[in-house]
């Protein structure tokens, strides 16, 4: 999906050894759609050079305030009077106190104080000097003047160290500036999402679980912060990565699943099950690896999981709900009737048998005025339509 179609973008770089990240940013940027001009600062350019970021962009890089290639020899107005958005990755300690006390003396301090479109930055610095007094009242003036502040992000660091401050990853800051220009419609709602598969243990080798890929779930939580909610998945196993911004709670069986859900409910103003929960487990699971007996499989007993769902919308305080039913045979009557059985005022549907571990899907809205066809499309952007169906119909308590 090319979701940067059509946008514009400055990117500055300051001096800092994640410089090298930025190299694989601007692909990023570019393979969404994105046309990207570069402005470096003269400590950027001792950690990577400006024709690396020319070739990648196939566009002039700008380093100089003085640069007279503009005709009006003034790149820090007419860069970003054709941008949609300034990214400033990586952003030292130095940039973000100049930034957030008014102090402009290069191309990159004076573009940006100039700029009448939004700022983003993408931190980078040892972990000390984030935590630091001074940064953090820097930090905490540049949010004021609403510079909105991507990351940093947790681990290990040039200098050796772990902590605080490493720059967020390309991919991470690519979703982030998609986030950004997507509409917010959810800002300040809290959202709840199951996704994947789960796993019955037998023994302690084998499982009862399904073909659920958690590509479904995992799509709508990405939808879900895209659009401004605060967002928690709770996921059975799955090799799917986690998206930017949202919090993964890792759970293997459906009473985990229900368990972890119950725990953050309260919290929670949507509550979407998209995951696939087994409906039965293995009442008489074994605690050592089940042999073979002449040929006879073993005797297993099961009883049937919690129904997550209808658990929560039953609740006197229960969250706006939406459902999802993976069905082999899609038949509107049987979806309205499990979705008033359910008690949620949507419930979305498809065939199981074409969605499960594809990228792409097709699906069907219930709710009480009937069935909306929301189309076929790879699965973040169907997950897109849905989040924005739901925006529609949730109202927020006063």
């Amino acid at each position: 999906m090319r979701d940067l179609q059509g946008r514009h973008i400055v990117l500055g770089l300051t001096g800092g050894v994640a410089c090298y990240k930025s190299a694989e940013l601007v692909r990023r940027l570019i393979d969404h759609g994105a046309t990207v001009d570069v402005v470096m600062t003269e400590s950027a350019c001792r950690f990577i050079t400006p024709v690396t970021f020319q070739a990648l962009s196939g566009r002039t890089v700008y380093t100089d305030l003085w640069d007279n290639r503009m005709a009006n020899n003034m790149a820090h107005i007419d860069l970003t009077r054709a941008a949609d958005v300034v990214l400033v990755a990586p952003a030292t300690a130095d940039f973000m106190g100049k930034l957030a006390n008014g102090l402009a003396d290069d191309l990159l301090t004076t573009l940006c104080m100039a700029s009448p479109r939004d700022i983003l930055v993408a931190p980078a610095m040892n972990r000390e000097m984030w935590l630091a007094p001074a940064t953090q009242r820097n930090a905490s003036q540049l949010r004021e003047d609403r510079v909105q502040i991507l990351g940093p992000a947790e681990g290990s660091q040039a200098c050796g160290e772990v902590g605080d401050g490493r720059m967020l990853e390309p991919h991470e800051l690519l979703a982030a500036v998609i986030a950004y220009f997507q509409p917010k419609p959810l800002a300040g709602s809290r959202v709840l999402i199951t996704a994947g598969p789960t796993c019955e243990p037998i023994d302690p080798v084998r499982v009862i679980t399904n073909r659920s890929s958690g590509k479904t779930g995992y799509a709508l939580a990405q939808a879900a912060y895209e659009y401004g909610a605060t967002v928690q998945l709770v996921s059975g196993p799955t090799a799917l990565a986690c998206p930017p911004g949202v919090e993964r709670i890792p759970v293997q069986t459906a009473v985990q699943m229900r368990d972890a859900v119950m725990q953050r409910v309260d919290d929670a103003d949507i509550f979407i099950a998209v995951a696939a929960v087994a409906d039965w487990r293995v009442e008489n699971q074994s605690s050592e690896k089940l042999k073979k007996k002449d040929g006879q499989p073993p005797a297993l007993h099961f009883v049937q999981n919690p129904d997550i769902l209808a658990e929560v919308a039953a609740r006197p305080d229960a969250p706006w709900c939406v459902g999802f039913a993976a069905e082999t045979t899609l038949d509107p009557e049987m979806a309205q009737e499990k979705r008033r059985r359910k008690g949620v005022p949507m419930l979305i549907g498809n065939l199981a048998q074409h969605v499960m571990d594809a990228d792409h899907t097709t699906v069907e809205l219930f709710d009480d005025e009937g069935m909306i066809n929301l189309g076929s499309g790879e699965k973040l952007e169907i997950a897109r339509r849905i989040v924005q169906e739901i925006a529609q119909r949730y109202v927020r308590p006063h």
